[in-house]
């Protein structure tokens, strides 16, 4: 299966900053309706499980070389940009004592889109696995603006995933994967491993393919 290394590099890859570095072969789905095929058939569940098994070894690797939660994003070839204004009557994030409540969040892309559509109709598992990644990242840089510093967070508290999908579809815990496994690369598994929720919805705002929600505990 010679297109399965590639998997890590395309959900690594610049992409999240700018989705013009997608290439031909690469599979995404973009809200703007753009769709890349990949020409090799896959087995979505097995790359699934065999992109969270690569990503456990990078995890490894960052926490091996000590570095900061920035320096980790920096080594995963991630940039956090400014998050977009809320769209509604509400604020991305309120600290109260050291706990910071990050609003729910859904995959932006950086030019002004989501990724959109359905779990089991419209979107892969794989695909569903990238929007959450996504997603994380925008939580990332919501709290970062909020708290100035990432090194400032002691324990990722909670996590709640909400997955646009099907009522067939029951893999929602794989697709919240995308952001629990970054939070993992991203901070370790002693601050970042979290209690979660993974659930399904019927619709959710403006057609997103997931929203995430989540609680941090933080340094005063």
């Amino acid at each position: 299966m010679p297109c399965c290394p590639k998997i890590p590099e395309l959900l690594q890859r610049s992409y999240l900053n700018d989705s013009s570095a997608l290439e031909a072969n690469d599979t995404l789905k973009l809200p703007t309706h753009r769709t890349l095929t990949t020409s090799h058939p896959m087995h979505i569940r097995f790359y699934t499980i065999f992109v969270i098994f690569l990503f456990a070894g990078t995890v490894g690797n960052v926490q091996a070389q000590g570095l900061s939660p920035e320096e980790r994003l920096d080594s995963l070839g991630i940039q956090l940009a400014p998050p977009p204004s809320p769209f509604a009557n509400y604020v991305r994030a309120v600290q109260t004592g050291n706990l910071v409540f990050l609003a729910g969040h859904g995959p932006y892309l950086p030019d002004g889109t989501y990724i959109t559509g359905k779990l089991g109709q419209d979107l892969t598992l794989l695909e569903g696995y990238v929007a959450a990644r996504q997603t994380a990242i925008l939580l990332l840089a919501s709290l970062k603006q909020e708290i100035g510093d990432l090194s400032r967070v002691t324990r990722i508290v909670k996590v709640n995933g909400m997955v646009n999908a099907t009522a067939d579809f029951t893999d929602h815990p794989n697709v919240i994967n995308g952001c629990s496994d970054l939070l993992v690369e991203v901070f370790g598994p002693e601050i970042g491993k979290h209690a979660r929720a993974a659930v399904g919805m019927n619709s959710l705002p403006i057609g997103i393919a997931v929203e995430i929600d989540m609680v941090v505990e933080v340094a005063l």
